[in-house]
């Protein structure tokens, strides 16, 4: 579409910004539109996702993937802190009950599972389970990375954020995106830990490609796990 590739190109801002924030109202749409639309809205996302990374690549230079022994090892070692985690203080359902800001009757999130929705093995079962695997390794990963790591840290920063070298390393603007990272997932703990450490993979190695791939792991082993153990409150 013109008119995106003219906002896109308009800033560098908006080339890290305006994709994540279009992947993000998809997000908030699933399920309005009645139970089925969790999935629809997911599919149609991850369609959406994988197009706005091709728009974004040729203005966004640091979105590239790449692989080292630190990227395996943080996208090993926060998948099994994710799943690893438990108490209950740890998602954000739990934590809000705890500290009196939502009542002790407030409904948890609803579960994302398609066997529920669509019967258990069935074709449209296995195919949001698949798109769902497919978009949280391939289209998610781009889109965090640039948006938190890339465009957020740096902002907080400073505002002529691309002045702001990937390796160096702020304690206000790590902390902070550690946090916000966190708290856009239920699991805020893991996903604050999950935060640091791709930002640490940011600043070690110069480069956003090593946090994506390690991000992909992450979300490749736990989309597995979720199907393979049932344990779809991951999801």
């Amino acid at each position: 579409m013109p008119f995106l590739k003219k906002i896109l190109a308009g800033s560098p801002a908006a080339a890290r910004v305006a994709p994540f924030l279009i992947f993000l109202a998809l997000t908030f749409c699933q399920g309005t539109f009645g139970a089925a639309s969790a999935y629809w809205f997911y599919f149609a996302k991850t369609l959406v996702g994988a197009w706005l990374i091709w728009e974004m690549r040729p203005l966004v230079a640091e979105m590239r993937w790449a692989a080292s022994w630190e990227a395996v090892a943080v996208g090993i070692g926060i998948f099994l802190i994710w799943v690893g985690i438990r108490g209950e203080w740890t998602t954000q359902h739990s934590l809000w009950v705890k500290l009196g800001v939502a009542h002790p009757s407030a409904s948890p999130p609803v579960l994302w599972n398609p066997n529920d929705q669509f019967g258990n093995g069935s074709v449209l079962a296995w195919l949001m389970i698949v798109t769902r695997i497919l978009g949280s390794t391939f289209v998610v990963p781009p889109l965090e990375e640039v948006f938190y790591r890339s465009f957020l840290y740096r902002c907080i920063a400073r505002p002529d954020f691309q002045s702001v070298p990937l390796n160096q390393f702020l304690p206000l603007p790590f902390l902070a995106t550690a946090a916000v990272f966190g708290f856009s997932h239920n699991e805020w703990l893991a996903g604050i830990l999950c935060g640091a450490a791709f930002q640490w993979l940011v600043l070690r190695r110069n480069r956003l490609g090593d946090a994506m791939t390690a991000h992909a792991i992450t979300n490749f082993l736990l989309g597995v796990w979720v199907v393979w153990k049932h344990a779809w409150h991951f999801w």
